[in-house]
């Protein structure tokens, strides 16, 4: 079943499986119009945080674990943002967004096990799938991030050894550039300029016209945590600094969740006591002349507060009107900052079949359309989940087309991995993140070519008691759970150093 359009825009949210069950679990959240009022007097609390996904409820249950006052504000219907979730076939849950728990993410544990989440582990027992260039390998997953291709041994791929060669090669130049990226300041790396001014595509074919060692680039940028952008869309300093800051090595897709990710969200609005007002973009933030802040939202609610918590990717934070207009670096920041582009798809079965056939539902390779995918089942394998993400420009000529038609090309690349079986799902979901009025992209957002040198140190710095949050605004695993979760904690604690 397709997730349309009207799923995010909160008008029909009810309607669709699972959502009906997330809405009245989501806490304290009203929507505007039981509340609003034009010509009411403004609500008054410490804190108000705009922006009601994972980061955005970290910092309001922080900050009122401090002792702070809190009104959330949310674009959207529902509560969450890019982490939610759909029910399937045999009562089991899909995460539509993140999903995966990672060995180094320590704060995504703390909080699964505060919430009483009980994860378990992602399957990749068996073989591995990769097809380049239409030669399919199947393989084992060797773990050894640094010395593989892709998790595959070099000498399992079908390709001249000079491929191979320049693959190892290329693959050991970038790991060793991004150990010397400061990756909380990568304006000061060395050689920052020169490397933020140098698209990753240059600087790969600087270096080798393999093209299965780009391959390992293009795999970083699509899909490799960076997340959903081409090659040339960014500098090889910006992607260095997301792998060293968020380390494929560390493995970041070890664990999935009983109940998927998605439940995070209402377990965290259960426990803040301010409001959360859903359909209630902020629209304006004035300061004024006695230092306190102004949020008019589009409920036609209005926030008297001490300090305004921005938990949002960066480029949805220029739909907000500051007054007086932000610093020319912070906006500049802003807007050099562009979600990437992403379709998730799950497919389910009745059963996780090609478990029975040795395969780990993991797959990789340079088909027309999907990037990857991954066995997403429960361990009993019933239903069977394969997760798979179509990235950057590839999603984006997807969106393009008919459901019809996507539905027809995604399911002609599962076949293509996994067999005629892969073509007949009991059920299908697909979400297009990048039509996703209040995303507009995932997993994350990227830097163009030369932002981290002219605009990065407004990456985190406060404009008054104007604070930054979600996962962007993270220096570790940013883009990922991990990195929300640390973003919103960080933001509560930047507030009460500025209120103390």
């Amino acid at each position: 079943m397709a997730v349309s359009r009207r799923f995010f825009l909160g008008a029909a949210t009810g309607g669709l499986a699972g959502a009906a069950a997330m809405a009245p679990s989501a806490g304290r959240a009203q929507t505007g119009s039981q509340t609003a009022g034009q010509g009411a007097a403004p609500s008054s609390v410490d804190v108000v945080v705009i922006g009601a996904g994972v980061s955005g409820l970290i910092a309001a249950r922080e900050l009122e674990r401090q002792g702070r006052t809190t009104t959330v504000l949310e674009a959207r219907g529902r509560i969450g943002g890019r982490c939610v979730r759909q029910q399937t076939i045999q009562n089991w849950w899909l995460d539509l967004g993140g999903q995966w728990m990672g060995k180094t993410h320590v704060r995504f544990q703390s909080l699964a096990k505060e919430l009483g989440i009980r994860t378990f582990d992602s399957y990749f027992e068996g073989k591995t799938v990769l097809i380049w260039n239409g030669r399919k390998v199947v393989a084992p997953m060797l773990g050894d991030w640094a010395g593989t291709f892709l998790d595959v041994a070099y000498d399992d791929l079908p390709v001249p050894v000079k491929d191979r060669e320049a693959a190892r090669q290329l693959h050991r130049d970038f790991l060793q550039l991004a150990q010397t990226v400061d990756a909380e300041r990568p304006w000061l790396t060395p050689g920052a300029r020169a490397l933020d001014a140098q698209t990753i595509d240059s600087w790969m074919r600087s270096r080798t016209d393999s093209e299965l060692a780009h391959y390992i680039l293009k795999w970083y940028t699509r899909v490799g945590g960076s997340g959903g952008f081409e090659p040339a869309d960014s500098s090889i300093l910006h992607l260095a600094q997301t792998q060293k800051a968020s380390p494929q090595a560390e493995t970041p897709e070890v664990w999935l969740l009983y109940g998927a990710a998605g439940q995070m969200p209402s377990l965290l609005a259960a426990q803040i006591k301010g409001r959360i007002r859903t359909n209630a973009a902020a629209q304006v933030v004035v300061r004024q002349a006695d230092g306190r802040y102004l949020v008019h939202a589009a409920d036609g609610s209005r926030h008297s507060c001490r300090a305004v918590v921005v938990a949002l990717p960066p480029a949805l934070r220029t739909r907000i009107v500051f007054e007086p207009g932000l610093p020319a670096r912070v906006s500049g920041l802003m807007q050099r900052s562009p979600m990437g582009s992403m379709f998730k798809i799950l497919t389910v079965y009745p059963t996780a079949w090609w478990r029975e056939q040795g395969l780990n539902g993991y797959a990789q390779g340079n088909l027309p359309t999907v990037e990857l995918t991954a066995d997403s089942s429960p361990p009993s394998g019933t239903p069977g989940v394969l997760a798979s993400f179509v990235a950057a420009d590839r999603a984006v000529a997807l969106g393009l087309r008919n459901a019809r038609e996507r539905r027809s090309a995604v399911l002609a690349d599962l076949v293509e991995f996994w067999g005629q079986r892969a073509g007949e799902p009991a059920d299908y979901v697909e979400t297009n993140w990048g039509q996703e009025s209040w995303t507009t992209g995932a997993f994350t957002s990227y830097m163009t070519t030369g932002a981290w040198t002219s605009f990065g140190p407004a990456w985190r710095e406060p404009v008054g008691r104007i604070v930054w949050a979600g996962t962007e605004s993270s220096t570790r695993w940013a883009g990922f759970y991990e990195g929300a979760i640390q973003a919103g904690l960080d933001a509560a604690a930047t507030v009460q150093s500025l209120l103390s």
